[in-house]
């Protein structure tokens, strides 16, 4: 009681700390970057992306096109490792506006244009390339109507090819609507988690933060040819008149050798009600709302189903004959062995150390691994730590969450190691191999597409120097941490065997079919419910598009655990049933085996849903990168279903009496 009269006046300090935070506090926006507010006539300047294409998906640098450079140079924006290893390039360029100041403006003409630039804008505007600019953080908007209906994209392209014609033409003026809101001070509270870093608009900073905050950012792009000798006499930023977008093809500007292309632009400022915490909400409408809920349905039914599956064996067949088999006497015992059948006969075996038992450890480490960082990293998103704004933040966060958890795969491999071996000699060995095994087959496939990449020149290829970053982060923190993990697992009690391991190994029974069909079959249960939110997953990383449901990928991920687990159970207690003691690998693999599944459904998109996917080039592409996303996944579901069934198997003979 003295204990916890001394620790309340702690207790009640933070509390009180905590209301009268909560009480100065008028509301709270935890995703995004910090708000920018502008007052009229600030000077904001517009940032280019790289360009990118559905047909292609390789990113290009925006300047290797001949567009007009900014006065004072090229300027790269920092990039973080995310933006890195996604292709990102992200430099400032010569579109620059005033708040709240709409204008007309002159940019550039391009020196003539010769064969080499008029064959790389052909070949651009043929795959699709878009150009993706970015104000204020927002990528930059077109909205147009096909029969009635309004369709968004963010990027424009770089250029069009009427139907029935050779000819191809440039975009070369651009109609900006920047909306925005007026923002008056209101006291609210707001920390941004974005690029910018964090940030808290208070009361003191009332005045300072009101004007006029960007909540849209939306562009209408024109082809429109202009006299080069007219345009030449202009300096850039001079004003110019207002340009309808010509819709006849000979007042557009066409791509061919020596031509003179002029580029403009012009800027109109709206006033909207939308509120700087919504600004995303067009990006971020969340579409087949319907079909998500119908997929966890599904995958709701399946569990459901194999629960009962489970309940049935627990219950019905498991207790049943532990019951019977504990009330008999021992010589009674003995003639019921005899006649017995099932799991029962294996008890001798069940333990028995599995085949390739260092590679088994060092895959259920990694998948450990795997598992953690894709469960820290989905709660995180969900919760909307995570948000589109911070562009690279997602997987910057994924790759400092997997170096970090090298502690558990260590501990996990080590402690596996040291319960089939019974000694920990050899667990230097075990966790060199878990720090190396998957992060060396991401790099071997990386490598082989990198230099693929280099020889297209996209911006997607990983520079030398991010290379030796990444080298330097996995051997300066994932070695170091897996290997102390590797030490607390050689601390840590072994796991006991409930039975004794017979010196002789008994004779499996032989069976009409081979038990890998079933193991490879029961991979269909978790791939059912996985695979259409894969769908939406696939769209958002080679469509462009933003994948903003992680709320229902949680739901997804917690009903994938579950599904893992009772197939692996199932499919474990039915081996045992036949007389098949080796089952460690077919527990791994009966659940891991959806990652083969995925791998074949992700050949079914690239056939049928990615057809404008053009070249040899880009199928390596996309498959190499299918193919690391099929091992994580193997890796990590196998792991759940190995350990959900090791203990499984632990529990039952664990009821066992053996004399």
């Amino acid at each position: 009681m003295a204990f916890s009269e001394r620790k309340m006046p702690g207790i009640c300090s933070v509390f009180l700390l905590v209301v009268l935070f909560a009480h100065s506090c008028h509301g709270f926006y935890l995703p995004g970057s910090y708000m920018h507010t502008y007052s009229t006539s600030d000077t904001i300047v517009a940032k280019v992306n790289s360009l990118t294409s559905i047909e292609t998906e390789l990113p290009f640098s925006y300047y290797s096109l001949p567009y007009c450079k900014p006065l004072g140079g090229v300027k790269k924006s920092a990039e973080n490792l995310g933006e890195l290893l996604m292709g990102d390039q992200i430099d400032n360029s010569p579109y620059r506006f005033k708040m709240n100041v709409n204008e007309s403006l002159y940019v550039c003409t391009t020196s003539p244009l010769n064969e080499h630039e008029v064959k790389l804008l052909k070949q651009r505007t043929r795959d699709l390339y878009q150009v993706n600019m970015i104000l204020d953080n927002l990528p930059v908007m077109r909205i147009a109507k096909q029969n009635g209906v309004s369709i968004q994209w963010t990027g424009f392209p770089v250029g069009f090819t009427p139907p029935n014609s050779n000819d191809d033409y440039i975009i070369n003026h651009l109609k900006f609507k920047v909306l925005v809101h007026e923002y008056e001070g209101s006291g609210v509270q707001i920390i941004g988690t974005g690029e910018e870093g964090m940030g808290v608009i208070s009361e003191a900073d009332k005045k300072k933060a009101s004007g006029y905050e960007i909540v849209g950012f939306e562009v209408t792009p024109c082809s429109v040819k202009y006299d080069p000798e007219v345009m030449t006499k202009l300096h850039m930023y001079d004003s110019i008149s207002p340009v309808n977008c010509p819709l006849e093809l000979d007042k557009s500007q066409i791509i061919r050798e020596r031509e003179r292309i002029s580029f403009t632009y012009e800027v109109e400022f709206v006033k909207s009600d939308i509120r700087w915490p919504s600004r995303w909400d067009a990006y971020l409408k969340m579409e087949g709302a319907r079909v998500h809920w119908f997929s966890i349905l599904n995958s709701l039914m399946v569990i459901t189903f194999l629960a009962g599956i489970v309940f049935v064996i627990f219950l019905r067949t498991v207790r049943r004959d532990l019951t019977r088999y504990e009330e008999l006497d021992k010589e009674a015992q003995a003639q019921m062995n005899e006649e017995l059948s099932g799991w029962k006969l294996v008890v001798g075996d069940v333990f028995r150390e599995p085949d390739c038992a260092k590679l088994l450890c060092v895959m259920i480490g990694d998948g450990v691994q795997i598992t953690g960082m894709a469960a820290v990293t989905i709660v995180f998103a969900a919760f909307g730590f995570m948000s589109p704004a911070s562009r690279g933040m997602l997987l910057t966060g994924m790759i400092i969450l997997y170096l970090f958890l090298g502690i558990a795969a260590g501990y996990a491999a080590v402690r596996l190691w040291r319960t089939l071996k019974g000694t920990s000699e050899g667990w230097r060995s075990i966790s060199w191999s878990v720090a190396c095994f998957f992060p060396g087959i991401v790099f071997v496939i990386l490598t082989v597409l990198n230099f693929i990449l280099w020889g297209s020149k996209s911006t997607g290829a990983i520079p030398i120097s991010l290379y030796f970053v990444l080298l330097s982060l996995w051997f300066c923190i994932s070695v170091p941490l897996t290997l102390v993990g590797g030490f607390l697992g050689t601390r840590a009690e072994a796991i006991q065997y409930p039975v004794r391991t017979n010196q002789i190994p008994r004779e499996i029974p032989a069976r009409k079919y081979p038990s890998w069909l079933l193991v490879l079959g029961a991979g269909t249960l978790p791939f059912g419910t996985l695979f259409i939110e894969l769908f939406f997953i696939l769209s958002s990383i080679w469509l462009g598009r933003f994948y903003y449901v992680f709320g229902f990928l949680l739901i997804v991920l917690l009903l994938l655990i579950i599904v893992c687990a009772e197939v692996s159970v199932v499919l474990t207690y039915m081996h045992l049933c036949v007389e098949d003691w080796r089952w460690w690998w077919k527990a791994f693999f009966a659940s891991g085996s959806v990652a083969l599944y995925v791998f074949l459904y992700s050949i079914n998109y690239l056939v049928f849903d990615l057809q404008s996917l053009s070249g040899p080039v880009s199928a390596i592409l996309y498959l190499g990168y299918s193919m690391i996303m099929a091992i994580a996944i193997m890796l990590s579901t196998g792991t759940i279903g190995f350990i959900t069934s090791f203990y499984f198997v632990h529990y039952l003979f664990s009821s066992v009496k053996i004399d």
